[in-house]
C-alpha cells in the first residue's frame, strides 16, 4: 500500500474555513449589482391554464422584468429540459413528453414553475408575485402507482412511462415450478425529501455574448450543455463553476429550470441575477427520492438454497422524467439484483408511471439501496419462514472467494470479494452473541429489542474516465486540476493527500482547483461514489507522466542516464551523482532553464471495470410499546471498500450515509393530500434524523482489494445509506415479531408501531 497512499486519517483541512464561517457557497459570492429572482410556481397538482396575466406584476415597484413560457418562445427558448429515456420490454423507447422549463398550458405538480421574477430587492420580487393573475381549470391529480387514472401526459397512455425488464424470465418461472419453497413479501420503499444543507441557488452574469452561471452542484460539463442547449448558444460561450457546495447527495448533480432562467432574466435585464431556493420551496421543487413498491419472491431448493429470484416493481417518477429518473429503478436498480448470492435465475420487471407530484430522481444511491432493500427484506423474512438462522440462510447463499471473476445475473461481473470474511468479522464486532442477554434485560424492563442484519453491495457508478492536471506554479505551489466536485466529502485534503503521498509536495502547498468548466478541459463530476477511485487514478497516471519528464530532464542535469535515475516518493536519486532533488527543486530548476513545458502535466484515463464495495451492517433496535418509539441502539458495520486512502473520512461517509438511512426508515416520509397537495413541505411536519436519534456507528475495514483499479480501492460515499434501511427494517421486524406483529413498513414512526402492537393486542383478546 505504500506505493499508493499511506493511508492515513488525515483530518479534513477545508473544515477550517468551513467551521469559521469562510466557506465561499453560491449566495455568498453573487456579484454586489446583481438583481433578486423570485419564481411564481403552481399552487394545485393539476390544472389547465385558462389565463396567465403579469401586467401588475411587470409594473411593479422595483422588478426589472417577469418572464412566462410566451416571453421564452418569443425569445426563441423553445428547448424543454432534457431526460434519458430507458427502452421498453417490446423494444419501443419509454414516454418522454415534454418537460418545459416555465409551465405551458398545464400545471402538473405543486411547485412547477409558472413565472420568474426579477427585481431591485427580494421582497419586491415577492410582492410582484401576488400581483400575478393565474386563472385555471382544476383536473383530478393522480396520486397512486397503478397504471390508468387522469391522463398526465398525451405521450404516456394509462401514464406509463416505461414497462422494462431485465433477466431470464422463463428460467426464473421454470426455477419457480420447481421450487421446494417459495417465498414473497411486498416491499413498499417510502418518498423522501432530499434536504441538502444548503438549498439550490444560483446567479448568473453576461459579459458581452458569455455567460456565467455559478451555481451550488455536483459538476458543471452537464449544467453547462444544458443551459447551452435551452438558450440556443454556442456551449463555448457558457462558463459554469460551482462554489462550495454544501451537500448534494445526487439531488444536485443535474439541471434545473432556475439555471437557464437565471441565465435568460441576466441577459434580458442586462445586469447580474441571483436566485436561492428558500427550504419549502426546495421540498417542493428538489428532486425527489425512491418512491417505490416491489413483490419480490424467492425460490428454494430442498437445501434451502437459492434457485430463482424474480421482483416486480412499480416506481413513482412524479409529473415528469428528470435528468436520470428512468435509469435509476431499472438499469441501476439491476446492476446488484442478486446482491451477493449465487442466483442466475432472476427476473426484474419494472413499471415507471407518471404523477402529479414532484419528479423522482437520484438520492445517496439512486438504485443500489432500493434493490438490497427488496433483497434483504425478503432475506430476512424466508429465514423466517424457512426457520434458518438469518447467517446461515445467507452464507448458504452466497458466492463464494473461488467463484471470482462472477458474473451475476444482470450482467455485471464482481472482481473480488469474500463475503464470509466479512460477515464473521460482523458477528464478532456486534457482539451477536451478547443478543440475547441484552434482549432479556430490556424484556424485564417492558422494551422489545430487535436485531437486524443487511449484506449489501453496490456497484460504483457514473463515468469511469476522468482528467487530471498537475501545474508548478512559480511560488512553490502546485496545483491540481479534478474533474469532481466536492459537496462535503472532503475532496480537498484526499486529493492533495495523496498527490502528495506521490510526490512528496507537502499537502499544505497543493491547492485543489475544482468546478470550473473553463479552467478544467472535462470530468465526470460527483456521483455514484465514483471521485476518489477514479480521479485518483488519473492522478496516478499523471504523477506516472511527471516522474518520467523530470527523469529525463535530470539526466543532463545529474549526468546519468534516465533509466538509472529513480524517485522514492520524496526525491530523486541515482548512483553516481549527488544531486537529490525533490519534484519541487526539479519544477524550479526547469522554469529557470526556461523549461515550461516541464512544469504542467495532464493524463486521461478510463478505469476497465466497475469496483464492488459491499460489508455487514447490523442493527440493534429497542422499541417501548406504550409509545411505540423506535431506538436505534446498536449500530455496526464491517466494510470491504478495498484500501482505504483516508480512513478518517471514509469513516465519515458511513457515519452519513448510516444516519440518512436511519432517517428514513424511521421517520422521514413525504405526504401528499388527495389533491396533490405538499403536507410535509416544512421540518415542522418532515422529521430529519436529529443527534439524538442517532446512535455511536461503529466501523471497521475488512478490505479485499479490488482489481479494476492499480490501487485497489472501492467507492465508499453511498455504503452507508445501501446497507443502513434494511438493517433497521428488519431490527424492527424482528422486535415486532413476537407480539404477533408480522408486516412492518417504514418509516416506523411511534404512530404507526403503536397502532400494530394494539391492533395485535386486540386480535389476542
Amino acid at each position: 500500500m505504500e506505493k499508493f497512499g499511506k493511508s492515513q486519517p488525515v483530518k479534513r483541512s477545508e473544515d477550517v474555513r468551513f467551521l469559521t464561517g469562510h466557506g465561499q457557497y453560491v449566495d455568498d459570492i453573487a456579484p454586489e449589482d446583481a438583481l433578486f429572482a423570485f419564481v411564481f410556481r403552481a399552487p394545485v397538482a393539476h390544472a389547465k391554464i385558462t389565463n396567465l396575466d403579469v401586467k401588475d406584476a411587470r409594473d411593479a415597484d422595483g422588478v426589472r422584468a417577469v418572464l412566462t413560457a410566451e416571453d421564452l418562445n418569443r425569445a426563441g427558448i423553445t428547448e424543454p429540459m432534457s431526460a434519458s429515456l430507458i427502452n421498453n420490454r417490446d423494444g419501443s423507447t419509454g414516454a418522454g413528453p415534454r418537460r418545459p422549463v416555465l409551465a405551458e398550458e398545464r400545471m402538473r405538480f405543486v411547485g412547477e414553475p409558472v413565472a420568474f421574477i426579477v427585481a431591485d430587492t427580494l421582497e419586491a420580487a415577492r410582492d410582484a408575485a401576488e400581483l400575478i393573475e393565474l386563472d385555471y381549470e382544476d383536473l383530478p391529480a393522480k396520486l397512486d402507482v397503478d397504471a390508468g387514472g387522469p391522463m398526465i401526459h398525451p405521450e404516456a397512455p394509462d401514464n406509463v412511462a416505461f414497462d422494462w425488464g431485465i433477466g431470464d424470465e422463463a428460467a426464473t418461472e421454470a426455477a419457480f415450478a420447481a421450487a421446494a419453497r417459495t417465498v414473497s413479501l411486498d416491499v413498499p420503499d417510502n418518498r423522501i425529501i432530499v434536504n441538502s444543507l444548503e438549498p439550490r441557488g444560483c446567479f448568473a452574469e453576461w459579459t458581452g455574448d458569455r455567460v456565467h452561471v455559478a451555481l451550488g452542484g455536483q459538476g458543471v460539463w452537464v449544467q453547462k450543455s444544458e443551459i447551452a442547449k435551452i438558450l440556443n448558444i454556442d456551449p463555448e460561450n457558457v462558463r459554469v463553476t460551482n462554489p462550495d457546495t454544501g451537500g448534494g447527495f445526487g439531488m444536485k448533480g443535474f439541471p434545473y429550470p432556475e439555471y437557464a432562467l437565471a441565465a435568460h432574466a441576466a441577459r434580458v435585464v442586462g445586469q447580474p441575477v441571483r436566485w436561492m431556493s428558500e427550504r419549502t420551496e426546495a421540498m417542493l421543487t428538489d428532486n425527489a427520492g425512491r418512491d417505490l413498491t416491489s413483490l419480490a419472491e424467492f425460490a428454494f431448493d430442498a437445501n434451502n438454497k437459492i434457485t430463482g429470484y424474480r421482483v416486480h416493481t412499480k416506481c413513482n417518477l412524479g409529473a415528469y422524467n428528470s435528468m436520470y429518473a428512468q435509469f435509476i429503478q431499472t438499469q441501476l436498480f439491476s446492476r446488484i439484483l442478486m446482491g451477493v448470492y449465487d442466483v442466475q435465475s432472476t427476473w426484474l420487471r419494472v413499471e415507471g408511471i407518471f404523477t402529479n407530484t414532484t419528479y423522482v430522481d437520484a438520492y445517496r444511491g439512486a438504485g443500489r439501496p432500493e434493490a438490497i432493500y427488496v433483497l434483504e427484506r425478503l432475506m430476512d423474512r424466508a429465514a423466517r419462514e424457512l426457520g434458518v438462522d438469518p447467517l446461515e440462510l445467507r452464507r448458504i447463499n452466497f458466492i463464494k472467494p473461488d467463484q471470482f471473476p462472477y458474473q451475476n445475473s444482470t450482467g455485471e461481473t464482481y472482481d473480488v470479494g469474500d463475503f464470509e470474511k466479512v460477515l464473521r468479522r460482523a458477528e464478532v464486532e456486534a457482539d451477536l452473541t451478547g443478543f440475547s442477554a441484552r434482549k432479556s434485560a430490556d424484556k424485564a424492563q417492558g422494551l422489545l429489542r430487535g436485531l437486524g442484519l443487511c449484506y449489501y453491495i453496490e456497484s460504483i457508478l457514473g463515468d469511469p474516465s476522468e482528467n487530471a492536471k498537475v501545474e508548478f506554479n512559480e511560488d512553490g505551489t502546485v496545483n491540481i486540476y479534478v474533474g469532481t466536485q466536492s459537496t462535503g466529502q472532503g475532496h480537498e485534503t484526499v486529493y492533495a493527500q495523496f498527490l502528495s503521498d506521490q510526490t512528496g509536495v507537502p499537502a499544505d502547498q497543493i491547492l485543489v482547483i475544482q468546478g470550473d468548466s473553463d479552467r478544467i478541459s472535462s470530468g465526470g463530476g460527483t456521483g455514484g461514489s465514483r471521485s476518489v477511485t477514479v480521479q485518483n487514478s488519473a492522478t496516478l497516471a499523471t504523477v506516472g507522466a511527471i516522474k518520467e519528464a523530470f527523469t529525463d530532464f535530470l539526466a543532463d542535469e545529474m549526468g546519468v542516464p534516465a533509466s538509472e535515475i529513480s524517485f522514492d516518493d520524496e526525491r530523486f536519486r541515482a548512483e553516481g551523482s549527488n544531486l537529490t532533488p525533490t519534484m519541487l527543486e526539479v519544477a524550479e530548476l526547469a522554469r529557470a532553464q526556461g523549461r515550461d513545458d516541464l512544469l504542467t502535466h495532464e493524463e486521461r484515463i478510463t478505469l476497465p471495470a466497475r469496483s464492488f464495495p459491499n460489508g455487514c451492517h447490523v442493527s440493534e433496535v429497542v422499541i417501548d410499546p406504550d409509545t411505540g418509539v423506535v431506538s436505534v441502539e446498536r449500530y455496526t458495520v464491517v466494510d470491504d471498500f478495498g484500501h482505504l486512502i483516508n480512513p478518517l473520512l471514509a469513516e465519515g461517509q458511513v457515519h452519513g450515509g448510516v444516519a440518512q438511512g436511519i432517517g428514513q426508515a424511521i421517520s422521514e416520509h413525504v405526504v401528499y393530500s388527495d389533491d396533490g397537495q405538499l403536507l410535509t413541505a416544512t421540518f415542522m411536519d418532515y422529521a430529519l434524523p436529529r443527534a439524538d436519534g442517532v446512535p455511536n456507528i461503529s466501523f471497521t475495514s475488512e478490505p479485499v482489494p479490488s482489481t479494476a483499479n492499480i490501487m485497489g480501492m472501492k467507492g465508499c460515499g453511498e455504503a452507508g445509506t445501501v446497507g443502513a434501511l434494511a438493517a433497521v427494517a428488519n431490527a424492527v421486524q424482528d422486535a415486532l415479531w413476537e407480539s404477533g406483529v408480522r408486516r412492518v413498513d417504514m418509516p416506523f414512526t411511534p404512530l404507526k408501531v403503536w397502532e400494530l402492537l394494539q391492533s395485535e393486542a386486540i386480535a389476542a383478546e
